[in-house]
């Protein structure tokens, strides 16, 4: 394109590309050392090239991007999406919250009977008010 720039922020590169959700979120990062560009941690105002490799510490992931198109507006995500290359690891699997007890449908609420059993059969500690867990 004939205006585009030739630089910008790194700050408000990663928040234009949607790699943080706010710039405030991008340029603290930077402060903090969690984003390097070509190796080197930098300050949110650092210029950023197009052919740089971004590395971003967000949310307990790496995300490895190199820049292909530079921009300063907030764009949608597939546009932004075009704006880099993204050689990043896959994300880790995500684990399951906890085995939830399946109950017939129709059945109500647990009885305080079933409920222990199934507190129990998942390992977790009886409550308190439990007739089980008195020490009088």
């Amino acid at each position: 394109m004939a205006g585009e720039q030739v630089s910008a922020r790194v700050d408000s590169w990663i928040w234009s590309v949607r790699l943080t959700r706010t710039r405030s979120i991008a340029s603290d990062a930077c402060r903090g050392g969690h984003v390097r560009v070509n190796g080197l941690r930098v300050k949110p105002a650092h210029a950023l090239r197009v052919g740089d490799e971004v590395r971003v510490r967000h949310e307990g992931r790496d995300r490895i991007v190199v820049v292909s198109r530079i921009i300063t507006k907030r764009v949608s995500a597939p546009v932004a999406a075009e704006c880099y290359i993204d050689k990043s690891p896959p994300p880790p699997p995500r684990e399951e919250v906890g085995a939830v007890a399946v109950r017939d449908r129709g059945t109500g609420r647990p009885t305080k009977r079933e409920r222990r059993s199934i507190e129990k059969l998942f390992g977790r500690p009886a409550e308190r008010g439990d007739r089980q867990e008195r020490q009088d």
